[in-house]
């Protein structure tokens, strides 16, 4: 309340601070997703709980019974299951596309929402991506700017058109902020937050969990490597995988590779070790989150397909061999443990040789992965 005198008169004015909650929406298309948003989540609630007006929603573009969504998953990253299940499952992708956009517009046409958060570079964050700027709301990507520079890439058509509607850009490095900014974004929306998988890595560090099956196999720390297998394109190339592998068993010497695999990877591997006619990977069930954190960050080294397991190895210091001809994050080749073999066969065993053998490259951390990334989006979401 406010007095103030004109002429002979006094008025009394009254201010009234209206507190509008910001409704926020974070979708996740895949398990990696979770992984990336779970510091969000977490940074959101201590805001909450200092007396910020943030509420969100957590939605989930595949079904509630997907099999990638392990029942300790949530519990490791200690976030809530999805509130809410599009049901979208299509392995073609411009039917997935279509399935997510049309469950995803009848979320937001009955659930009050101002922004919505999207994560990568899935079709489904894609789809969500255009519903968004469709129903005029406000659209944050978390980890723009990442580009192969290969268009003919499907998720490379999705980064373009992610970053291009987005409202708010999260960035993990320089590298990304230079891609955003040299495409047209405007600095103004392009922010180096860091890398928000680390925040991850920092706040479980001391969580992590050994897995049982590291007695059974007689495994000890250090004298094992890991390998991980996802890409589409890598699987389904059986006599190249076939020939990776046979590099991988020339090359490996008496380290045990172990490889936690599922689906069409497990299918293609074993495949593939029935040719050669003995067991070159010891193939694993899966791993938890906090269990897959202590057994790589404990590897003698780590042969993926995974940007984000390269990332995690990069933060672990343990040296890193990608099954790719590019990066999305190149500040782990630059700076830290990684190499790109694409899918050379040749170069995979050259690369493997090194790492058995000690002799792996000097390293160190990118900027900002100091575990504050999410605090910093939940601060610039807020001020925006």
């Amino acid at each position: 309340m406010a007095a103030f005198e004109c002429g002979h008169y006094f008025f009394i004015t009254f201010a009234y601070i209206i507190l509008i909650t910001m409704n926020i929406c974070i979708v996740c298309g895949a398990r990696p997703n979770f992984i990336k948003v779970a510091p969000v989540i977490r940074a959101i609630e201590s805001a909450k709980a200092q007396g910020k007006d943030l509420s969100y929603k957590l939605v989930y573009s595949g079904s509630e019974d997907d099999p990638t969504l392990e029942g300790s998953l949530f519990e490791d990253l200690e976030i809530r299951r999805p509130d809410v299940y599009l049901g979208a499952t299509c392995q073609n992708l411009n039917e997935l596309t279509g399935e997510v956009m049309a469950s995803f517009e009848i979320y937001l046409q009955q659930t009050p929402t101002d922004t919505v958060i999207v994560v990568d570079d899935l079709a489904s964050t894609m789809a969500t991506a255009i519903v968004t700027k469709k129903q005029g709301l406000r659209l944050v990507h978390l980890a723009a700017g990442t580009r192969s520079f290969d268009i003919s890439m499907p998720k490379e058509i999705n980064r373009l058109v992610i970053d291009g509607l987005s409202d708010i850009l999260f960035t993990a490095g320089i590298s990304n902020n230079s891609i955003a900014t040299r495409e047209g974004a405007e600095l103004s929306k392009v922010y180096m937050v860091g890398n928000v998988l680390i925040d991850n890595l920092r706040y479980n560090r001391n969580r992590i969990v050994k897995p049982a099956m590291m007695d059974s196999l007689g495994l000890v720390e250090k004298q094992y490597v890991v390998f991980t297998l996802n890409r589409k394109a890598l699987i389904s190339n059986r006599k190249n995988l076939l020939s990776m592998i046979e590099a991988v068993d020339r090359n490996r010497g008496e380290v045990k590779i172990i490889a936690p695999l599922r689906g069409l990877a497990k299918e293609a591997v074993e495949a593939c070790q029935q040719i050669i006619g003995h067991e070159v990977l010891t193939i694993i069930e899966p791993l938890s989150y906090l269990e897959f954190y202590y057994f790589t960050a404990n590897a003698l080294g780590i042969m993926t397909d995974s940007g984000n397991v390269a990332e995690e190895a990069t933060f672990n210091q343990v040296p890193c061999i990608t099954l790719n001809s590019y990066t999305e994050h190149e500040e782990t080749v630059s700076l830290g443990t990684n190499v790109l073999v694409g899918e050379d066969a040749e170069q995979l065993g050259e690369a493997l040789a090194k790492m058995v053998s000690g002799t792996w490259k000097e390293s160190s951390l990118p900027d900002r992965w100091d575990g504050r990334s999410a605090e910093r989006i939940v601060q610039i979401l807020m001020e925006e």
